[in-house]
Parts: structure tokens; sequence; C-alpha cells
């Protein structure tokens, strides 16, 4: 495919995924995709490349430079090489990252988890004729998730929600096609899984100890409905914590079973915030 053509056709995915925050349609709807910036390894100037990713745990999410299973390495993947800081839109959050290139086992496990979600990877390999690297990018801390993508605080609560609903639903759909299969969770799901917990937890953490404080001060009258949100994430930490056991047994029904208690309790509280809390937020702003 003619470079103009690639060039164009990833213009059209970045404008959509930066102007519906992370969301695309086409053949990557449903797809967990990030906007990946590096710098030119001859050139010097920034390039922007829409990749999938896959979910590794708190610090790091993990790329993959397979370009469609071509003989070569992606433009991005030499980038990197060349300037291993990177920026990453995720849709919600954009942040600085510190690129590394995965060797060995490490790569092999990590490539191998991602052919459990989509056999296309394994295609792309046979096709390459080239190990296809797998790169982890560590986020580099900055006191926060990184920059969200909002013009005000009640929109970035709601962003921040939608982030997470969009991640649960995913959730969801892969432990539906688990249970229709047989054995154990596969083990990135399991890792999907973790992450989003985690994820949740340090969110909730966050607005305990920063968001409800703040409203507490400004609005004493919202005192009722912070109170309730701290009892919601209570249980929604002991929902959690049920989710983390059933998928450390890797009984693909059981922890469906707590997905789905999960997400029709979280559901309900991350509406109830917002009702109440982005109207106090922007009147704040």
């Amino acid at each position: 495919m003619p470079n103009d053509v690639i060039n164009s056709f990833n213009q059209q995915i970045i404008e959509e995924f930066r102007a519906n925050r992370g969301r695309v349609g086409g053949p990557f709807e449903g797809a967990r995709l990030i906007l990946l910036t590096t710098t030119g390894a001859r050139s010097g100037a920034e390039h922007t490349t829409p990749v999938a990713y896959l979910p590794d745990g708190a610090e790091r999410i993990l790329v993959i430079a397979s370009a469609g299973g071509a003989p070569r390495h992606p433009a991005w993947y030499h980038n990197l090489l060349a300037h291993p800081q990177v920026t990453v839109e995720s849709g919600a959050f954009t942040y600085q990252a510190r690129a590394e290139v995965l060797e060995g086992e490490e790569r092999d496990q990590a490539f191998a988890r991602a052919v459990e979600t989509d056999a296309g990877w394994a295609t792309y390999q046979e096709k390459a004729g080239r190990v296809i690297p797998v790169v982890a990018l560590y986020s580099i801390a900055g006191g926060g998730p990184g920059d969200i993508n909002a013009g005000s605080m009640g929109e970035a609560l709601k962003v921040v929600h939608d982030a997470f609903r969009r991640e649960l639903a995913l959730i969801r759909q892969e432990m539906n096609k688990a249970t229709q299969g047989s054995g154990s969770l596969a083990a990135q799901l399991r890792v999907n899984c973790l992450t989003f917990c985690h994820g949740l937890h340090n969110h909730h953490t966050g607005e305990g100890l920063g968001l409800f404080p703040f409203l507490a001060d400004r609005h004493p009258t919202a005192a009722p409905a912070v109170e309730r949100l701290r009892e919601e994430h209570e249980r929604i930490a002991a929902l959690v914590e049920d989710l983390r056991a059933a998928v450390a047994t890797e009984d693909p029904v059981t922890a469906r079973t707590e997905v789905e208690r999960l997400t029709a309790e979280l559901e309900a509280h991350l509406t109830y915030e917002e009702e109440q809390l982005i109207p106090l937020l922007d009147a704040t702003a």
C-alpha cells in the first residue's frame, strides 16, 4: 500500500480518536488503541501513529511492531529506538512514556499473550519473516496519570468514567468469549482484569484523598452525597477483591459472574457520581 494512502488512513483514525476520546469505528471498532507520537530517527520531527496495545499492569502497556506482517519494522519502531521518550494518548489521558524493547523469554511470553487475544498476531509473525518486536511503554512519573483531555473539572470526571466504562465493556466481551470455550482464563485476559482493578482502585483512592475533601470544603451541602459515594467505594472495593480472587482461580465462569456484579454496581455508582458532582465541579470552575 503506498505511503500516502497509509498516511491518509492513519490521519483519519487520529482525528476520529481525538474527537471521540479514544473511540473509533470501522475495522478498529472495539480495539484497544493509543496514539503513539515518536521523534523521527533522522528528521527529528514528531510523528503520530495509531497503535494497538495490550494492558500490562499499573506501570506499563505493550505495543507490537507488526506493521501488518510486513518484512520491515515500522517507522515508529526505528524512531523510538533512536529516541525512547514518546508521547502516549489513551483517549482520556496524554502522558510521556519511556520505550523499552522486550527481549528473550519476556518478549515471547508477551507475544504469546497477544496471540491468545487475537490469532492475527500469529499470522503477522508468519508473514513477516522477522521476529516482531514487543515494546513496553513505561509512564514517566509526573504526579498523576497524565493530562486529562477535558476542558473543565466536570468534563474531566466524565472522561475518566467513560474510559473505565469502555475498558470494562471490553473485558466483559472477552469474558463472554472465554466462557464459550473451555479451560482456564487466557493469560492476557487475567492481566486485563487485574490492570483494570488496579486503575479503579487508584482512581477511587485519589477521589477519597483529593476530590471529596475539596468538595466538602467548597460545597458543605454535598456532604450526604459524598458520604454515599465513600460507602459505595467500599462496596466496589470488596467486589474488586472478589474479582481478583475469581481471576486467580482461572475459572472463566466464576470470573464472568464477578465481572457482571462489578459492572452493575460500578455503572450505578458512576452515574450517581456524575449527577451529583459534575454540576458542583463546573459551578466551582
